[in-house]
C-alpha cells in the first residue's frame, strides 16, 4: 500500500510537541535509548563493507551526539556537521570529540535543510527520518545536498513498531496513541523517486521487554519518543482507559513474565544522484563515469 493511501494525519508530526519532548529528554536520553544506540552502531558497522572516504559528513537527528562521536573516530579527517531540532540535545553533542576537533552543530528541521546543493559526501540519519512530515520531499532535499557518488544511510521504524502497544490501546479507545510508521518498500520507492542510485532496503525485528504498559510508555517518554502525531487525542487519558489498555496488553506477556515491545527496524542506503538537471539539460559529472565504490 502506498503511503498516499493512508490517513495523512497518522504520519503528521506536531513538531512543536516533538521538539519540546526531545528537549526535556536530553539529560535522560543516553541511559534509556539502548535500542537507538544499538541500531546506530550496527549501521556504522556497515561502513566496514563500503569503500568511502568522506570529507564532509552530516549526522541528521544527532541527539546527544553518541553516534556523531563514533563517526568522528571512524573518519578523523572529515568535517562533521550534527543537526537536530532540539537545542538541549545539541548542547550535549557539541561536547563530543576533543578540544581541537568538535562537530559543527546546527539547529534545524530535517524537513528544511539549510545547506547548499552537493554539500556532503556522507549523510547519516539514525532513527530520525520518521519525524518528517513530508518524507518524499525530504528525500528529494537529501538528494540535493548529497554530492554525486556520496552515500545516504539511515534507519527508521516500520509499521510493526510498537504493534503490541497499538493493539492494546485499540481495545481501550479509538484515539491515536502510537505514531504512524512508513513501510520499508515505500521508503525504497521514495529513494527512487528522489533520483538516488542503487537503493538497498532491509529490515530486522528487535524486542525490548518491560514489566508493564506504564514502563513501556515511560521509556518512550524518557527518550522523547512519545506520541507526537497530529492525530493523537489532545485530552488526558483517563485511568479507566489506561487500565483497559494494560489488560489488553497482557495477552502478549511472555513465559518469563515480561511484556514485549516490538520494533521493526528499517535500514536503508542509496548513492547520490548520478545526474543533475539544470535549465532542461542533464549534467553528468566525469567522476560518475568511473566505477562506483564497493
Amino acid at each position: 500500500m502506498s503511503t498516499n493511501d493512508l490517513p495523512p494525519q497518522q504520519f503528521q508530526v506536531d513538531k512543536r510537541q516533538a521538539r519540546r519532548a526531545f528537549s526535556k529528554a536530553a539529560d535522560s536520553y543516553d541511559k534509556a535509548a539502548v535500542l537507538q544506540h544499538e541500531i546506530g552502531k550496527r549501521m556504522i558497522g556497515r561502513l566496514d563493507y563500503i569503500k568511502l572516504e568522506p570529507k564532509r559528513i552530516l549526522d541528521i537527528g544527532c541527539g546527544t551526539g553518541s553516534m556523531t562521536d563514533l563517526l568522528m573516530k571512524r573518519y578523523p579527517k572529515a568535517e562533521i556537521v550534527a543537526l537536530d531540532f532540539a537545542i538541549p540535545m545539541l548542547e550535549k553533542t557539541r561536547k563530543q570529540g576533543r578540544w581541537l576537533r568538535r562537530p559543527k552543530c546546527i539547529c534545524a528541521d530535517l524537513d528544511h535543510l539549510p545547506f547548499a546543493a552537493d554539500s556532503f559526501d556522507l549523510i547519516y540519519a539514525n532513527a530520525s527520518l520518521q519525524w518528517s512530515n513530508d518524507p518524499q520531499a525530504m528525500f528529494g532535499d537529501l538528494s540535493r545536498v548529497l554530492r554525486p557518488e556520496g552515500l545516504l544511510m539511515f534507519t527508521s521504524f516500520g509499521p510493526d513498531t510498537l504493534r503490541e502497544l497499538r493493539i492494546a490501546w485499540a481495545a481501550a479507545d479509538n484515539r491515536e496513541h502510537v505514531h504512524g510508521f512508513i513501510d520499508m518498500h515505500d521508503y525504497g520507492d521514495m529513494l527512487v523517486h528522489a533520483g538516488m542510485a542503487d537503493p538497498v532496503m532491509d529490515v530486522e525485528r528487535m524486542t525490548v521487554t518491560h514489566r508493564d504498559i506504564v514502563s513501556v510508555m515511560s521509556d518512550l517518554k524518557v527518550i522523547g519518543a512519545g506520541n507526537a502525531s497530529k492525530a493523537r487525542g489532545k485530552g488526558l487519558t483517563g485511568k479507566r482507559r489506561i487500565q483497559q489498555a494494560a489488560q489488553a496488553y497482557e495477552q502478549f506477556r511472555n513465559p518469563k513474565g515480561m511484556l514485549p515491545a516490538t520494533y521493526e527496524v528499517v535500514y536503508g542506503h542509496a548513492w547520490g544522484a548520478m545526474q543533475r538537471k539544470q535549465d532542461g539539460e542533464t549534467l553528468v559529472s566525469i567522476d560518475m563515469l568511473r566505477s562506483r565504490p564497493v
